[in-house]
């Protein structure tokens, strides 16, 4: 018994790993920014567990190709938000200098490469550590 989104066609996982990937990144550039302030970046930390999490997810549905869609999708949200602002006010804060803690001046440099870099190393671990061992319903009583 796989999840779900893993018993699906070629084309409905390759959505849902699409939206998957956007979903991750929106939901991490909101979060990546909690801390930062007071030197402590449990958001960024909090932000790279939903993306390490939607990759394992990625790559476990559709392997490399789901990973790369996954890759696409996330980077192309992330850095959308990054470059799309409204009357001066930035969801991804980077490049400026003054006396602030480090993480408040590097948080968004560190989460726009990042999310690239982490996803980028998952797709070099091995693929059995991408496996979900199916279930046999018979032997349970």
């Amino acid at each position: 018994m796989l999840p779900w989104s893993h018993r699906q066609n070629a084309l409905v996982r390759s959505l849902i790993t699409i939206l998957a990937g956007a979903f991750a990144a929106f939901i991490g550039t909101f979060a990546h920014r909690m801390g930062a302030s007071a030197n402590i970046p449990y958001g960024l930390a909090l932000a790279f567990l939903l993306i390490i999490l939607s990759t394992w997810c990625a790559r476990a549905r559709l392997g490399a190709v789901g990973l790369a869609l996954h890759l696409i999708a996330s980077s192309a949200t992330a850095w959308g938000l990054a470059l799309a602002t409204t009357s001066g006010n930035a969801l991804i804060v980077a490049g400026f200098q003054g006396d602030m803690p480090f993480f408040s001046q590097h948080a968004g440099y560190i989460w726009l490469y990042g999310i690239v870099l982490v996803q980028v190393i998952m797709l070099v671990l091995p693929a059995r550590w991408f496996t979900i061992p199916s279930r046999d319903n018979t032997s349970q009583a």
